[in-house]
């Protein structure tokens, strides 16, 4: 039943996620709110709305462990599978406007992270300086997007919908949100006890990659129309995003203590890969078939390991 809970509730937070998107967008454009406005703020929180919840929930549940694993190894996931896998089926161009300083800026929130944990505690007073960064973060894209008159927002367009059905949409995926969180983190506490496996193994592997295939779906789908590139800049905002967003608000709620190991291995190997991402995007500026195989490659690794010596644990 674990297993079932676990599916059902990451499913349902795909389905509730986009409905709350579409949703809240569509309203959002019937009131004349600027594109700008509505991609940095409805499109940013609903598109990362299930690994909030997820977070949130499992903090709320007593399970620190699940819910920093969901973002570090959500941030992981992005940057080794999600830019591997369409990277296999065509070159990824990390030559565009604003991914490298996006990148420096990942880089630099992961360090700040991993500074703050080291004392194995992520307080309220560190949840907020992490959601302050973020709303700096965002004022500052707004500002670069309004002198690039880079107006246009991808995950807008088509998503117009009746006044009736947006406000239905909304109120699905919010609804959905919290029983798919609640399905997602009993299902993955459970799945952690049947197996005996610690709740931060799971968070880092099984949950957060359930919380990414939205993304990864997207990024395969943009690969076969040969506009992958695009996908970089959207898993690079995504990254800093889980750090500043959704560590920030759930530290913000509960207080995580962080698991000793999470803080000397896993936040080291999500702080290697960023920096990885940063060092191509300023040397060969692309991510070709062999780059992507081995992305793929380090993040199979990597699952392997975390759930073995998660079980060994």
């Amino acid at each position: 039943m674990a297993i079932v809970y676990l599916i059902a509730g990451l499913a349902l937070l795909a389905f509730a996620g986009d409905g709350l998107v579409r949703g809240s967008v569509s309203i959002a454009q019937r009131l004349g709110i600027p594109p700008i406005v509505v991609g940095l703020t409805i499109v940013a929180f609903g598109t990362s709305a299930p690994e909030l919840i997820v977070s949130l929930e499992a903090a709320l549940r007593g399970a620190p462990g699940l819910a920093l694993g969901n973002v570090i190894g959500s941030n992981i996931t992005n940057t080794t599978i999600v830019l591997g896998l369409p990277a296999v089926i065509a070159a990824l161009s990390l030559a565009e406007g604003g991914i490298r300083g996006s990148a420096i800026f990942m880089v630099a929130v992961s360090a700040f992270m991993m500074m703050e944990a080291s004392d194995l505690m992520i307080d309220r007073w560190t949840g907020f300086r992490l959601v302050l960064l973020l709303i700096l973060y965002l004022l500052f894209s707004a500002r670069t997007a309004y002198l690039n008159r880079q107006i246009v927002v991808e995950e807008i367009e088509g998503a117009m919908l009746g006044l009736p059905a947006a406000i239905a949409f909304t109120v699905f995926g919010a609804i959905g949100l919290a029983v798919g969180g609640k399905l997602t983190t009993i299902g993955a506490l459970g799945v952690a006890e049947t197996f005996g496996l610690a709740d931060s193994a799971v968070g880092l592997t099984i949950v957060a990659l359930g919380t990414s295939l939205p993304e990864l779906a997207a990024s395969v789908a943009a690969a076969f129309r040969r506009q992958a590139g695009v996908a970089v800049g959207n898993i690079i905002g995504s990254n800093i995003f889980n750090i500043l967003g959704i560590l920030g608000i759930t530290a913000m709620v509960v207080p995580l203590k962080v698991d000793p190991e999470l803080a000397s291995v896993d936040m080291w190997i999500m702080f290697l890969t960023s920096v990885t991402l940063l060092l191509v995007a300023y040397t060969t500026r692309r991510i070709g078939r062999w780059g992507g195989i081995g992305l793929t490659l380090i993040y199979c690794t990597y699952t392997f390991v975390a759930l073995s010596h998660g079980a060994a644990g």
